[in-house]
């Protein structure tokens, strides 16, 4: 599609930040919206989650190489990462993690999710990030299928990522 990206409040694209903003905004979340969780919640909440740059690397280099299979002619400019705020659920409904180990203490707090997205035309000629299980290949199926349904697995599997390590529970040390 080769679209170019760009951002409305940074025209260079580069979205740096200065350490004071990032700071005022760190410490915006935890007075408000973590505040208010953990009091509504009576927990202490995650307020950030770290994940190591090999794996994001990796990630990276699964969701081009994926999107190359389904259009060879997509570019890096075609492809980009939403992240979904989520939460774990209670310990009572922990079964759900089974295919996917995280810790226990993980209960009920934050976490991102990231998936993959590719530009694409709606039917109205706006473009639009689409995530990849919303899309479908030439044959119909959602590319989440197409991708990850290989014999073994009639379950689709989704290209998400999120396994990061949470803080807390994780040591505070080192942060902002």
């Amino acid at each position: 599609m080769k679209t170019k990206s760009t951002n409305e409040h940074d025209p260079s694209g580069s979205g740096v930040m200065s350490n004071d903003l990032i700071k005022a905004l760190i410490d915006n979340y935890r007075q408000n919206q973590m505040n208010a969780i953990n009091e509504a919640m009576g927990i202490t909440d995650a307020h950030c989650i770290w994940f190591d740059l090999p794996k994001l690397k990796n990630f990276i280099n699964q969701i081009e190489r994926e999107a190359s299979k389904i259009n060879p002619e997509c570019t890096q400019e075609d492809l980009g990462i939403r992240f979904y705020y989520a939460a774990y659920p209670k310990i009572e409904n922990w079964d759900i993690m089974e295919s996917h180990p995280v810790p226990q203490e993980y209960s009920e707090r934050h976490t991102l999710v990231m998936v993959p997205t590719l530009k694409k035309e709606n039917e109205e000629g706006e473009i639009i990030n689409y995530d990849f299980h919303a899309l479908q290949n030439s044959n119909g199926k959602s590319l989440s299928t197409a991708l990850y349904a290989r014999g073994k697995n009639p379950q689709p599997k989704g290209l998400g990522e999120n396994q990061g390590t949470l803080s807390p529970p994780a040591s505070s040390l080192g942060m902002l």
